[in-house]
Order: structure tokens, then sequence, then C-alpha cells
């Protein structure tokens, strides 16, 4: 059962031809950071495509509770007036961050270096959610928290009354870990470093600085090393945020795999931390035009035009995964339809996300008659070639919206209908999908409709 209403089963059959525009929405990951950045600010900031899905909804709620008066001017268009890099209120509620853990990683890191207390939960699916990898961090610049066993909300965090900068090399690749020390160091004195062995999405860098906090990158020998001069006065920006590469992905695998297909996506997000899903769909011969490339609020941007495409099965590097974490669980989707097998390794993370991404992949996939390989860190899936995948099944999607998304997109092109038990998380990340999905003709329809 979801954390935002009940179930809703969902069915997706075999579609004809997809054609049209898919307006996907603004990029979440930078919808999240324009409202918290914005919040810690002096002034106004305007922020113009926000997603305004759950997740993000959450944070903006939670901004409101730390102070900051966030305003809803227009769909899309938001005005928040910010109390300053330390100027957060105590908040009297407990603050719910719903399904998001981008969400509540980066506020715990945000008000962590602030002489305030806040408690934060969540729904089922975040309440199993490892914080340690984010409190552990922050209790080096003097911040305690006290959660559940297992380091699992609800969980208190008490700031630091004299918070100290912080240099703290990230343990696994996660953008959220390295944007929580980077937020938290926004209110410590001196210096704060954060080193990262590979690279991840590089959204707060880019904005702290539009945001104009002092702020420096270098790739060295010990990896990436992030340097942040703490205690800036942040200034009010305006924010366009681009579309979203992570749900442009479900329209644009569609595509590729329902005959005859042939649709364009305008203005998705060309970030290189965040596209890998891209190349490697062009590395299996996916038929993909980015065309009239451009910046959008200090973004790399692109219109994309996707056609149905016979792929092949690859072996995707896994240098890459840092850069399409979130994609995977479509492109196993895809890798089923290719012909060959396509092999994904360094994926471990996605155990710990929504659900084990894995787990929930691996048997969805079987239940469709499609034959999968896992180990910790890999998942191989052996493909069966455009249409060959039969379908017929009910997949598990444990609280999850790219699961959910994923199998939906399975459905238009597999022999017979897939389901999915539950796809009311879809709401958190891509609220618009089963409209955008209807608008080019795939057949997706809830229980009972």
């Amino acid at each position: 059962m979801s954390g935002h209403g009940e179930p809703i089963p969902m069915t997706a059959r075999k579609s004809g031809p997809l054609k049209g525009v898919a307006e996907v929405p603004g990029d979440k990951s930078i919808s999240h950071r324009a409202l918290i950045l914005g919040a810690m600010a002096v002034g106004e900031t305007r922020v113009t495509g926000l997603l305004e899905g759950q997740d993000v909804l959450d944070t903006a709620k939670a901004m409101r509770a730390f102070g900051a008066e966030v305003t809803q001017l227009a769909p899309g268009e938001w005005s928040v007036r910010g109390v300053g890099v330390g100027g957060f209120a105590e908040p009297a509620e407990v603050i719910d961050c719903g399904n998001s853990g981008t969400g509540v990683r980066l506020i715990m890191g945000c008000m962590a270096t602030s002489p305030i207390t806040a408690t934060f939960t969540g729904d089922a699916s975040l309440r199993k959610r490892p914080m340690g990898r984010v409190t552990d961090p922050l209790a080096l610049f003097g911040a305690r928290a006290y959660g559940r066993q297992g380091g699992r909300l609800p969980m208190t965090i008490v700031g630091a009354a004299e918070p100290v900068p912080v240099r703290y090399t990230v343990p696994m690749p996660s953008a959220q870990v390295k944007s929580a020390v980077l937020l938290a160091g926004l209110n410590a004195p001196g210096q704060t470093v954060v080193i990262e062995k590979e690279p991840t999405r590089d959204h707060s860098e880019r904005m702290l600085r539009g945001f104009g906090a002092e702020i420096t990158v270098e790739d060295t020998d010990e990896g990436r090393v992030i340097t942040l001069t703490g205690q800036p006065e942040l200034k009010p920006q305006t924010v366009a945020v681009p579309r979203d590469p992570s749900s442009a992905a479900f329209p644009v695998c569609a595509a590729l795999i329902v005959e005859g297909s042939d649709i364009r996506v305008p203005g998705v997000s060309q970030n290189p931390t965040r596209n890998g899903l891209y190349t490697t769909l062009v590395e299996m011969g996916a038929d993909i035009a980015f065309e009239n490339p451009r910046e959008e609020g200090g973004e790399p941007v692109a219109d994309l035009r996707v056609r149905f495409s016979a792929l092949k099965g690859i072996e995707v590097p896994e240098a890459r995964a840092a850069s399409m974490i979130d994609e995977y669980p479509i492109l196993s989707v895809v890798a089923a339809c290719a012909e060959g097998t396509t092999v994904m390794r360094g994926v471990k993370e996605l155990r710990v996300k929504e659900s084990d991404r894995i787990d929930a992949m691996a048997r969805g996939l079987e239940a469709c008659g499609v034959r999968v390989e896992e180990e910790e860190d890999v998942l191989i899936v052996h493909g069966m070639g455009p249409g060959g995948v039969p379908g017929g099944a009910t997949a598990k999607t444990h609280i999850d919206h790219r699961i959910a998304m994923s199998f939906l997109v399975l459905g238009l092109a597999a022999q017979k209908p897939v389901s999915v038990d539950d796809g009311s998380p879809i709401a958190t990340s891509f609220p618009v999908f089963e409209g955008l999905m209807a608008g080019l003709g795939a057949e997706i329809v809830r229980a009972g409709a």
C-alpha cells in the first residue's frame, strides 16, 4: 500500500505506433534544489518549470516549515522568499518527506549546521531506506541524529550549535550524500571539502555557483575534489528548470520498443552527469536525434526525436552507473526487447533505492517470460527481440514509481498485457505520466476503468 493513498492497479496492452510530442515534466533533482537554495537565499527566488510531483511538493512544504515563504503563482511557476544561510526556524511539526530520498537527505543537510532540532519521517518505502550514509558525515559537523535501528526514519536531527568545516570522502557514488554535505557546509565557517571517487550528478555544484556560493571543482588523483567556502550570502535567482531526463526515459524507451513509433521530446536536460542512459541506448542502436542543443537555467538541453529501433544487447560500462542509476529499471525493459544479452555491472546502489530495484525488475521480468541473472552488483537480461516478450503477468512495484512505469512500458510491446499491483507511486515523480502516454497512443488503463 502506498504512503500516498490506496493502491491503484494498472495494466498496459500492446499498442500501435506511438506518435506525437511528449512534454515531460521539469527535472526532479533540480526542482528540489531550487526550492532548498531559494529558501537559503536572501530575497525572492522565482522558479519556472518546477516539477509538481508529490516528492517536490513535500520539499516545498518542508521549506515552509523552516520559515521560508513558498508560493505557487501558476502551474509550474513558484516564488520562494528565503531566510538566508543559517536563518532556518525550528519547525513546529514533524517533516514528512513522503517517498523522497533526495528530499529528506538534502533537507537534513541544509538544517544540520543550524542550532535547531527537526524530526523527519516518510512513507513505508522511505522508512526502510538507510540514512546513516548522510547522518555519518553530518555528525562530523557536530550534528546529532537519533533514529530507528539501522539508521532509519523516523529520525530526529539536532543541528550543530557551533559547526566546524569538514573534509569528507564519499564512500559510494551518491549525489544525495555529496549534496547533503555541501548544503551543511554552507553554514559552517571556513572551507568544506567533498571528495568523490566517481563523479555523480552535479546539479548542486552548478546551482550553488548560480546562487553566488564560492565553490570550486577539481579533478585530482584522489578523485573529484569539491571545495565550498562557508557562510556566504546566497543571492536569489530566477531558475528555469529543464525537463527531467529520468522522466523522459519512459516515453523515449517506449518509442524505441513499440514498432513504428516516432515521437519528439523537447527540452530534455543533457547534463553529462545524467545522460548515461541515452549514451547506452545509442550504443544499442537506438535511433535518437539530439536536436537544437542549447543551455537553459545553467543546464545543457536538447530536443529529442526518437524512432522505433532494432536494438542489440551490450555490456554497459560499470563507470557509467552513477550517470544513469535511476534508469536501470527502464533499461532492463529495453534490454528484454533487444536481440542478445545486456550486462549491467556496478548497480548495487539499486538495492537501496525506493525498493531493491534489481530484485523487483528481475522477478517481474521473469514473470513476463524473460530470462534474467542477478548478483549483488550485476543484472543480466537475455533479450527476446522486438515483440518477443510474452508478458501476461502482474509485477509487484514495492511502492516504487520507476518499477511501476517500467513494467507499464513493457506492456506496450509485450505479446500479452502487463499489469502492476500499484501505480499510485507514479505521482511522486511523474504525475502526468498516464495522460502523456495516452496522448502518444499508449493503452494504459487503471483497474476497473
